[in-house]
């Protein structure tokens, strides 16, 4: 079977930065179904809307915006797309050492170097700290070179210090792995990205990156501390939150359309990983599909 291979994503510098700073208009960043990674730390800022954000082993639905920190190599999806209803998605690319290898080892960087060392997780911010610090970084368009680095490294700086953050991976699923780690891993999210909608054979995936299935079980539940299974259903349920959220279909038809085949089950699953049935669910959020 063909599987997609991960895509290292080379970025360049904006003209006359040590960094890279995109806006993309609404629906025009093209990486929602894209498994991409790359050196540089991400931050990005998605000023509405609602969608899905898969991060290393992470996956969840977001409402409101998002906005969040991403570390060096740590593979992701594109957060947006055509459905998501943002206006813009701002996205920055910082290079670990763009101001010199021993610029964050100073003092004054101590913060910064923190919340950089966090990242490796991958970090979601809520709240006031998203509102805030996502008017600075859109902000930051307009601002010739100097001042834009120096809104940076505040950005950082307060990001550091908010309390309103989860972090999206356990400790040590930061992809600062060997290149066939990364590879394997990469193989896997892409597998399941494409076909969870279907029945999905641990021994077929084990196989796609050739490891025998007892190893390959081992071998994800070491890495991303969590079972292949339980990634699995989590990503159907966050395609059931979306589709709850999104579409006005019936909730016996979104449980079928996340690649569950027994209702009962999928009504469980959800109220365990949500809180709430899905019915809540669908009520709390019918602002979205309204």
């Amino acid at each position: 079977m063909k599987t997609i291979a991960p895509a290292l994503e080379v970025i360049t510098n904006s003209y006359g930065s040590s960094f890279t700073y995109t806006k993309h208009a609404e629906k025009t960043n093209s990486k929602a179904h894209l498994w991409h990674y790359h050196p540089e730390i991400e931050l990005v800022y998605i000023n509405g809307g609602a969608g899905k954000r898969q991060i290393g082993s992470h996956v969840s639905y977001y409402t409101n915006g998002s906005l969040i920190l991403i570390g060096a190599n740590l593979p992701h999806c594109g957060f947006t797309n055509e459905q998501t209803g943002n206006t813009t998605e701002t996205v920055i690319h910082i290079k670990p050492e763009f101001l010199g290898s021993d610029f964050f080892v100073a003092p004054e960087m101590r913060k910064v170097q923190n919340i950089l060392k966090q990242a490796k997780g991958g970090i979601a911010f809520g709240g006031e700290t998203k509102k805030r610090i996502g008017n600075k970084i859109e902000m930051m368009e307009n601002e010739p070179p100097f001042q834009r680095l120096i809104t940076l490294l505040s950005v950082l700086d307060e990001l550091e210090s908010a309390e309103e953050y989860t972090i999206l991976n356990a400790d040590g699923f930061s992809m600062e792995l060997q290149t066939q780690d990364n590879d394997r891993m990469n193989v896997v999210f892409n597998f399941v990205k494409d076909h969870f909608q279907e029945s999905i054979s641990i021994d077929e995936v084990s196989s796609l990156v050739s490891m025998t299935t007892p190893s390959f079980c081992r071998y994800f539940k070491k890495i991303s501390n969590k079972t292949f299974t339980e990634f699995v259903n989590e990503y159907r349920l966050v395609h059931a939150s979306k589709l709850l959220a999104e579409q006005p279909m019936s909730i016996n038809e979104v449980c079928y359309e996340s690649g569950f085949n027994n209702f009962s089950h999928f009504s469980k699953s959800f109220k365990q990983y949500t809180g709430k049935s899905a019915s809540q669910y669908r009520h709390e959020h019918k602002i979205i599909i309204s």
